[in-house]
């Protein structure tokens, strides 16, 4: 065996059994850092070239850390440096990560989301809307109308009907927003209960309306709202929507939300929840 094939052999002494250090391996977790895949693995393979030129047998998680925020920054720039010490920060937690992503109808949430929680090596992903529809097994239409209507039709669902200076749109999608939330607040106290991160994402993601500060101790919550700025690229959303998924028309959104090219009806408003920066 030559010592050039002993030497490729690095091990990760620190690591359990003692684990060869692989570009694959380090190429996905340079990855997180927004690095197109091909320039993920260019990183890996100039950190193995360093590796090897120290010519030792092994060398520690930090140390090989160490050697690719150098690379990363040198290839691909500092924000990626600093996106890649972050997500080092987050492996070290010892308590869940709770992402909670909030906004309007197609302003891309379930995109974000799955991104996320790919980056991060989150497995638990879940939709308001499949809270709202497990919600509504539970609870019939007459006991709670507005979980039985689309968000953007809550005011035609309200058990009472609204003073002449409310806004019977806002009204009716607070009541069903505040009915998802007792499912929203049931997967965050899990959450701490179990440990485990989870990104949760929908429309009902609605500052106020759930609860973590009583699990601060034992999780990191991190709620944020998504916006669009831009009309024409909100309106592009809805368009790619219907082309994903075929039962749901950009006609539905268009027809209702003022941001998609339709003024009559708008969207419901809940003060405090003001959409985050464009995209």
């Amino acid at each position: 065996m030559s010592e050039r094939t002993r030497m490729s052999q690095i091990v990760i002494s620190d690591r359990e059994s003692g684990l060869p250090f692989s570009k694959g391996l380090l190429a996905s977790q340079v990855m997180v850092t927004g690095l197109s895949p091909y320039r993920a693995y260019q990183v890996a393979e100039e950190v193995e070239i360093r590796l090897l030129e120290r010519r030792r047998a092994s060398v520690t998680s930090a140390e090989l850390a160490e050697v690719a925020i150098e690379v990363i920054g040198e290839v691909a720039g500092e924000r990626y440096a600093t996106n890649f010490v972050r997500w080092r920060e987050i492996e070290t937690l010892d308590v869940p990560l709770v992402i909670l992503i909030g906004g309007a109808t197609g302003v891309g949430k379930s995109t974000i989301a799955t991104q996320l929680a790919a980056r991060l090596g989150i497995v638990r992903v879940v939709a308001t809307d499949a809270i709202r529809e497990v919600m509504r097994a539970m609870l019939s239409s007459e006991l709670m109308p507005t979980l039985h209507v689309s968000s953007f039709q809550a005011d035609e669902a309200l058990r009472e009907p609204p003073t002449k200076t409310a806004d019977a749109l806002t009204l009716g999608f607070r009541e069903q927003t505040a009915a998802v939330s007792v499912g929203i607040n049931a997967l965050i106290e899990r959450a701490a209960a179990e440990g485990t991160s989870i990104v949760i994402e929908g429309a009902h993601i609605v500052p106020g309306f759930f609860e973590t500060d009583a699990h601060a101790d034992r999780i990191l919550a991190v709620p944020f709202v998504v916006g669009v700025d831009d009309e024409d690229r909100h309106r592009s959303h809805f368009a790619a929507r219907e082309n994903a998924v075929a039962p749901r028309p950009a006609a539905r959104w268009r027809t209702h939300a003022p941001s998609a090219g339709a003024p009559r009806r708008r969207a419901p408003a809940v003060p405090g929840c003001a959409p985050a920066a464009g995209r």
